[in-house]
């Protein structure tokens, strides 16, 4: 049996492998190709986990965040592109959907308005970005809901389809 740590701030990797109460040889076995000793310079943040790694940790710690913490905090293109989305419970990132939804269908006419001529004229650009930025609010909502049904599966929260 490893001991446990007493580092204090942990990083999301350690944390969840943590959770699930594994030794860095135990999670090694797990995660079946990253070895103790990259999980230790991962965890220390010596290193940068490769996608794969995180992809394999998600699945292997059962932690939907994982990717998109991973996104949103350690890949270029993800810090620029991807929103930050956390696990919330189901009726709470149901009625962060639905509000996007509702916050958009409102904006309509006024992005039909926008894009008739094809362009951003500088009057038009303040309802735009305002607009935008509730595309965000509606994007981050819909990772929220992924990220959701992610550990629900994880969990046995979701019932398989039949």
């Amino acid at each position: 049996m490893g001991k446990k740590s007493t580092k204090e701030n942990k990083n999301v990797y350690q944390l969840s492998r943590e959770a699930l109460e594994l030794t860095r040889d135990a999670a090694s076995e797990v995660l079946e190709f990253i070895s103790p000793e990259r999980i230790e310079k991962i965890e220390s943040g010596k290193t940068i986990p490769h996608p794969d790694e995180v992809l394999a940790m998600e699945e292997g710690y059962k932690n939907p965040e994982l990717c998109n913490y991973y996104c949103t905090h350690e890949c270029p293109i993800g810090m620029q592109y991807v929103p930050e989305a956390k696990l919330k419970d189901f009726s709470q990132v149901t009625i962060d959907i639905i509000a996007a939804v509702n916050s958009l269908v409102e904006e309509k006419d006024r992005l039909i308005g926008i894009a008739v001529d094809g362009r951003v004229n500088d009057f038009e650009r303040k309802d735009f970005d305002a607009i935008l930025k509730k595309l965000d609010n509606a994007e981050r909502s819909i990772q929220g809901m992924k990220i959701w049904i992610k550990h629900a599966a994880a969990s046995g929260k979701l019932d398989e389809a039949k």
